[in-house]
Parts: structure tokens; C-alpha cells; sequence
């Protein structure tokens, strides 16, 4: 009984309608062997087993291909690219090295850049291609496409370049056809990056070292530094910022922006012909003041030529005032700053004239008052007849004590005289009468004091007068007060005085200012390229949006 030999262990069985591509070990990350099998039939042996058959030598071929592709240690972005290439002109690669072997036996560079431009635009716009028919053998059979979704890797030990390919090896002449290329676009590049250098930056650039250098009308610049300051300032300021160059700031940045004003242009103009200087027929065409020129165009000119500027940390005004001529530039300068004198002078003065005048109204006030009060006084005395009321009064009472004490020593007599058993009646007579006569000079000197007799009693002037004064005293008061505060508002006027203190005199220069030929170039060749810079950019990313 006879038995069929069975197959090996090792034998896969496939289907026959159908045939598994090989799977490329680099695909999978791995370096497992290779499991491209030869096409089997029913039985398990195909052509392919047979080392004389021509499908074993296209698979030698193959591989020898495929080893090739391999040495060039291509990316993994290049195969992927290779790989949908592929499949868009319709083939079936069994792996991504067999997709470049594919494409490149049908004469399509996969990596060129069109190839790849068309194929970016073709999967973003999902734009169906017709699919070439694939150049395959009549007895080959097409194998399904399988695509593998897992991440591929490459082999590290295939990623080095292999050894340089002989002149003649296949796949030479497309290397240097594709660096041959590279080389032509990067220099096309490099040729239109230049162009529009020098059209946009170097040849701007050089008009400017020309004007500067040629055509522009030299100028001379006189440099001037000046301050405001406050007369007595730490003790008219004695706050935290008295004393400092703070305290005088405001009127600092007064006198900047009135030297940049239209207001000096105009006094300027008017007091040395501003305006004539600068319309010299010789001068260049953008420094000359044209005769039909605005008033606009000239103030313009104006800010152009005198540059004014403030360190508030010092306090310190500096100004630099251009002109054609030496002479003329300090001439410029010098009425500039007598205007700023001026202005400085003015800021203050109604302050101070207010001052002096509210104290000044104040103080001729109390005085007149003071002297109506001497005056009445002085009328009351004359009507009167009495200097000091008080020294009348005191008088007065001197006299009737005076007499008072010689009416009780009278009294005192007349009771001795009355004691005797016989007095002598010619004595008391007359003690009596002494004693009547001082007892009506008494009540005489006591009428003058409280009866009112022609001009008044004693009292009423004593009292008239003294109110008059108190009065006089009260203005005299006042009066003293008001020229207290004259003195205080002529001392705090003069303190409010502000003026220019020059730190640098202008001083006219012997050579030309201007034009500086390096600095001008340097700057116009910075904005030129900041330009091109802006402009470049700016276009690019309008591309790539647009593109995308």
C-alpha cells in the first residue's frame, strides 16, 4: 500500500487565485528574514522552486534591485512618498523599496519635485487619477494591495551611505541629473535674491551716497545748552523736589516746544529773513525753500533745521541750530535763545504782577485809614482845647485832693478855735470863710469833670478822644500788617522770577556740519533693507496662504 509523501513543515499553502506580497522587514522594524516566497500552485511547488526557471531570475533580479535601493539609505518620508506614488500611477509595490524599483523601471523619478508637488496637490484636492497599467509579466499574477497602518522604521544599519556607485551603475545618471538640478535652482535662486537686492536696498542705497556725497549743500550747525532756573528755589520750593532740576521742569518743556513753535519761526523770520536764507538758488533742491512755498512747508524746514531737546534728569536744554553760513547759524541761535529769555520772563510775570498788586492795593488801604483816624484825633484835640485828655483829668484831681486836704486842716483849725472857753470871733470868721471858699473851689473842680459845660465835661472828651485813639492805634496796626505782607509779596514775586542761564555759548563751527556721508548712507542702506526685509516676509506668507 503505497502513501503519498507529505509535504514539509516548512511549506506555506496559499490559495491559487491569489498570491501574499513579501513583506519587507523594514516595514515592520524588525530584522527578521525575508519571507518573499516564490508563487506556489495547488500542490505547493511552483515555478519559482526551480532555480532555472525565469521567474526565479526576475526575483534575483529583483533583489538585487531592491539591495541597490538600499544602499542609497533613503528616508523614511522619501519611501512613504515612493509608496503613494506608486499607487497613484496604479502598481502594487510589496514594499516601499519595490515601490521605487517599480517607478524607476517605468522611468519616473520619484523623487523628483514635481512628482511630488503633483502628488501633494493631488491628495489635497482628492482629484482621482487614472491609473496607468502596471508593466507586469503575462504569467506574473497581481497581487492584492496590502497596506500596512503600522508605523515604519528603518533598519539603523542601512541608514549610513553605502559605498559611492561605479560611473556606470544604474541609478547614476538620475543622482546627477537630480544634484546637477539642485544646483541649477539654487543658483537661479541666489541670482534673483541678488537682483532684487540690488534693486531694492544697494541701488536706493547708492543714490543716497550720491546725493549725500555730491549733491547736497553743506550746512554748519551751532550747538548751544542753556537751563531755566529759579531765582531762590530750595526756599521757595522747600518741598522733596525743591531745589532739583524737577522744581523748573514745566517751564523747561515751555521753552522746548516754544522754539519748535511757529510762533519763534514767525519772530524769526521777521528779524533775520529766515525764509530768504534758505531760497538760494544755489542751494540742492531738498534744502531749498521754494519761493511759492507754504507756510506749512517752511515751518516744516523750520523743525528740520533746529533740533531742541530736554534731559529732565538735568534739567538741561539742548539746541543745535543749522544754517548755510557760520554766521548766520549763530545769529539763528542767539535769537532763539533771546526769545526763550523772553517767554521764560513772561510765564511769571502776571503772576507776580498780581501779587504786588492785591498787597500794594491792600496796604495804600490801611494807610489811608490810619491817617483818617491821626486826623481825627488831631480834630478832636483842636476843638477840644485838651492835648491828653488823661493828664487834664489827672490834674484835675491833683487840684481837688490839693484843696480837700487844706479844707480838713482848716476844719481842724476851726474846731481848736471852737474848743476855747473865748474863742476870738475874728479868727473863726475868717477859718469859716476859708473853709466855704475851698468847699466851692472843690465842687468847682469836680463840676469840670462830670457837668457838661461848652465843649463837653472832661469825661465825654476823655472818652471821645480816647476811642479816636484806639482807633488810630487799630489803623496803625493794620497799616503795619499791610507792609508786612508788601514786603512778603515783592520777596515771593522775586523768588517767581525765572531765566535762561547759559551752560554752552553758541559758538559758530569752522567747517560744514552737514552732510555726514557714512552715517546718512549707513542709515538709508538699514531702512532700504528693513524695507526689503518687511516687504519679503510679508509677500511669503501671502504665498504659502494663498498656496495653501
Amino acid at each position: 500500500m503505497t502513501t503519498k509523501p507529505k509535504a514539509p513543515k516548512f511549506r506555506i499553502r496559499r490559495s491559487s487565485a491569489q498570491a501574499a506580497p513579501p513583506i519587507d522587514p523594514h516595514l515592520i522594524g524588525g530584522d527578521a528574514p525575508s519571507t518573499d516566497l516564490p508563487d506556489q500552485t495547488e500542490d505547493g511547488f511552483g515555478d519559482a522552486a526551480f532555480p532555472g526557471s525565469a521567474k526565479a531570475e526576475d526575483a534575483k533580479k529583483n533583489e538585487a534591485g531592491i539591495a541597490e535601493i538600499r544602499r542609497e539609505g533613503l528616508t523614511g518620508r522619501q519611501l512613504r512618498m515612493a509608496r503613494r506614488l506608486a499607487q497613484k500611477h496604479g502598481l502594487n509595490p510589496s514594499s516601499d523599496f519595490d515601490a521605487v524599483r517599480l517607478l524607476r523601471g517605468m522611468g519616473i523619478d520619484p523623487f523628483d519635485r514635481s512628482n511630488m508637488l503633483e502628488l501633494v496637490k493631488g491628495r489635497d484636492s482628492n482629484a482621482k487619477v487614472e491609473p496607468e497599467p502596471a508593466k507586469a509579466a503575462p504569467e506574473q499574477k497581481q497581487a492584492p494591495e496590502q497596506r500596512i497602518n503600522l508605523p515604519q522604521t528603518i533598519d539603523t544599519d542601512n541608514k549610513l551611505p553605502g559605498a559611492p556607485l561605479p560611473p556606470g551603475a544604474a541609478g547614476m545618471q538620475d543622482i546627477e541629473r537630480i544634484q546637477r538640478d539642485i544646483v541649477r535652482r539654487r543658483r537661479r535662486k541666489l541670482m534673483l535674491l541678488g537682483a532684487r537686492l540690488g534693486v531694492f536696498v544697494l541701488l536706493p542705497t547708492l543714490l543716497a551716497f550720491f546725493y549725500f556725497a555730491f549733491l547736497a549743500t553743506p550746512s554748519y550747525a551751532t550747538k548751544s545748552e542753556f537751563i531755566v532756573q529759579q531765582a531762590e528755589a530750595a526756599a521757595a520750593q522747600p518741598g522733596l523736589l525743591g531745589g532739583t532740576a524737577m522744581a523748573t521742569s514745566q517751564d523747561s518743556i515751555l521753552v522746548q516746544d516754544f522754539l519748535t513753535s511757529r510762533e519763534a519761526l514767525q519772530r524769526l523770520d521777521a528779524d533775520h529773513q529766515y525764509r530768504a536764507h534758505f531760497s538760494d538758488p544755489s542751494i540742492d533742491s531738498l534744502q531749498r525753500i521754494q519761493d511759492d512755498a507754504s507756510n506749512e512747508a517752511v515751518y516744516k524746514h523750520f523743525q528740520d533745521h533746529v533740533k531742541i531737546g530736554y534731559d529732565p534728569t538735568e534739567g538741561v536744554i539742548r539746541m543745535e541750530v543749522a544754517a548755510l553760513t557760520p554766521e548766520m547759524s549763530q545769529t539763528f541761535s542767539e535769537a532763539l535763545i533771546g526769545y526763550a529769555e523772553e517767554r521764560v520772563d513772561q510765564v511769571t510775570e502776571r503772576k507776580r504782577a498780581d501779587q504786588m498788586s492785591g498787597a500794594r492795593e491792600t496796604f495804600d488801604e490801611a494807610e489811608a485809614k490810619m491817617v483818617a483816624a491821626q486826623g481825627k484825633v488831631l480834630e478832636l484835640q483842636e476843638q477840644l482845647g485838651i492835648l491828653d485828655p488823661v493828664s487834664e483829668t489827672a490834674g484835675v484831681m491833683t487840684q481837688v485832693n490839693g484843696f480837700e486836704t487844706q479844707l480838713a486842716e482848716k476844719r481842724l483849725q476851726l474846731s481848736q478855735l471852737l474848743d476855747n472857753s473865748n474863742p476870738n470871733s475874728a479868727r473863726v470868721a475868717g477859718v469859716e470863710g476859708d473853709i466855704e471858699r475851698l468847699q466851692s473851689l472843690i465842687i468847682q473842680l469836680r463840676s469840670q469833670l462830670t457837668e457838661n459845660t461848652g465843649a463837653g465835661s472832661l469825661a465825654s472828651v476823655s472818652s471821645r478822644l480816647s476811642m479816636a485813639e484806639v482807633d488810630l492805634e487799630t489803623r496803625t496796626m493794620m497799616m503795619q500788617e499791610s507792609l508786612q505782607q508788601l514786603e512778603m509779596a515783592r520777596v515771593e514775586a522775586n523768588r517767581q522770577v525765572r531765566f535762561l542761564s547759559l551752560g554752552v555759548s553758541p559758538i559758530p563751527p569752522d567747517v560744514p556740519t552737514y552732510p555726514k556721508v557714512f552715517e546718512n548712507t549707513l542709515i538709508a542702506f538699514l531702512i532700504f533693507g528693513a524695507l526689503y526685509l518687511l516687504a519679503s516676509v510679508t509677500a511669503g506668507i501671502l504665498r504659502e496662504q494663498v498656496s495653501s
